[in-house]
């Protein structure tokens, strides 16, 4: 820890400015000029250092980071959330969500008409593969990431192949090599949404179907909850697509969409998630290397009370999530996430499978 501290300390000698990009004054999706302010927090989870701030379009809905972080913003803020410190902590939570990944998979399994070849973009370890093909025996999953997670999943025979890299740079190289291609809450990490969707394109084959699921600013939480609805994820989420926005692209980029789905995309822990980030910020976790050094005795008793204190209230919220809120989500507009299903038109490249 006191290696991690020292390297950190290095990282932020100069501020925090130096991670940002120029601030943007045209929406980054439609061009338009007219932007208001949505959002500003802080890091709720990490506790890094920072503050971010999310525009709106007043013309299109477009929501994006701006200004937004630099190649060398979003290596300081990624580091150690997925990997490194993180790893373990996120990845018995990612393979704990096998439910989740069942029903994903067997939401696209209507619009599959026999064995497929499967590329996931944005896989992490992998563990929806695992999860898929036991819905879909006919799939071969392949995973494609930037960090080692894809490398890891192929490790654990998760996937058939795992690629690391950026989809957009390693798309040339598999030109119409596969039937289907997923981003499950990927697209809004993208710097480039557009260039993403461009690769699929090529990478898919004629038919071939491009699965994305994505937080949806339209939700109400978003404005109920304010900051502490989770989606925002500051910094890590650059783009929030509203789905008339994505569908038009799509269509625009060569794809028909065959279905747009709320209510099966939709995460039923808004309420419990944002209690949780609330009395996380009264008291981050005990010791974290960007911090100047250890919390002391009296703010790990802090840290303590707090967390005991709200028990109460996590629980509360957890058995609202599920049993008022996530069923009527749907119906009142409370759905914080959708999925969308499109088939690639017209010809394409074609290559090995």
């Amino acid at each position: 820890m006191a290696a991690l501290r020292a390297a950190y300390r290095r990282e932020l000698a100069e501020g925090t400015g130096a991670f940002f990009e120029a601030r943007q004054h045209r929406c980054p999706w439609c061009g338009s000029a007219r932007l208001g302010g949505r959002l500003r927090t802080t890091d709720l989870l990490q506790h890094k250092p920072g503050e971010f701030s999310l525009d709106r379009c007043h013309d299109c809905g477009h929501v994006f980071q701006n200004p937004r972080l630099s190649e060398r913003g979003l290596a300081f803020y990624y580091r150690d959330f997925y990997d490194g410190l993180g790893e373990e902590r996120l990845g018995g939570l990612f393979a704990g969500r096998t439910a989740a990944y069942r029903a994903r998979a067997a939401s696209v399994r209507p619009h599959l008409t026999g064995p497929a070849e499967w590329l996931d973009v944005g896989t992490g370890h992998g563990h929806f593969c695992a999860s898929a093909g036991e819905v879909l025996p006919g799939v071969v999953f392949d995973g494609l990431d930037r960090s080692d997670g894809a490398e890891l999943a192929q490790r654990a025979g998760r996937v058939r192949h795992g690629h690391r890299g950026a989809f957009t740079e390693l798309a040339g190289q598999m030109p119409g090599a596969y039937d289907v291609v997923s981003m499950f809450h990927y697209l809004e990490h993208a710097t480039d949404p557009q260039g993403e969707l461009e690769a699929a394109l090529a990478v898919l084959r004629p038919g071939g179907l491009l699965v994305i699921d994505v937080p949806d600013p339209e939700s109400r939480w978003a404005r109920l909850l304010g900051r502490w609805w989770l989606p925002w994820l500051q910094p890590q989420h650059l783009h929030l697509v509203p789905v008339g926005n994505l569908r038009r692209r799509l269509a625009e980029t060569g794809f028909t969409v065959l279905a747009e789905e709320h209510g099966r995309a939709h995460d039923a822990v808004d309420l419990v998630a944002a209690a949780w980030l609330a009395l996380d910020a009264v008291a981050p976790r005990e010791d974290l290397p960007w911090l100047p050094e250890p919390p002391g005795a009296a703010r790990r008793a802090l840290r303590g009370a707090a967390l005991l204190a709200g028990v109460p209230l996590l629980l509360a919220a957890t058995l609202l999530d599920r049993t008022v809120a996530g069923p009527l989500a749907a119906r009142c507009g409370l759905t914080n996430a959708y999925r969308l299903v499109a088939r690639r038109e017209g010809p394409g490249p074609s290559g090995p499978a």
